[in-house]
């Protein structure tokens, strides 16, 4: 079978893998020992890796473009803008693991 079943809803292996990848990067610690604390392979672990990223981008965050972007702009301690014009403004208080994730998936 595929797919778990958590509450109500299926989950599939793509998506407890996306977080197990995300935790990953969050925790701050290797891939090893990670995978020792959590009774996974490497193997798996980098399989999985390597099939979710042929599979586009990972979607992680919803981007409201409205009025809170003047809000936004006054609490940033970074502001990274592309050359398409569009902006990734970083505050002060984020997770370092979260940014490293962002970060993972923006070089895609």
């Amino acid at each position: 079978m595929s797919d778990a079943m958590i509450g109500e809803r299926a989950v599939s292996k793509a998506d407890v893998w996306r977080e197990r990848l995300a935790e990953q990067a969050r925790s701050g610690l290797s891939v090893k020992q990670f995978c020792e604390e959590h009774g996974l392979t490497q193997y798996s672990f980098y399989a999985w890796r390597k099939r979710l990223r042929q599979n586009g981008p990972v979607r992680f965050a919803l981007v409201d473009r409205g009025a809170a972007q003047q809000e936004c702009a006054a609490g940033a301690s970074l502001e990274l803008v592309f050359p398409t014009g569009e902006s990734l403004r970083i505050g002060s208080g984020v997770d370092g693991g979260t940014l490293r994730t962002v970060v993972a998936a923006l070089r895609g």
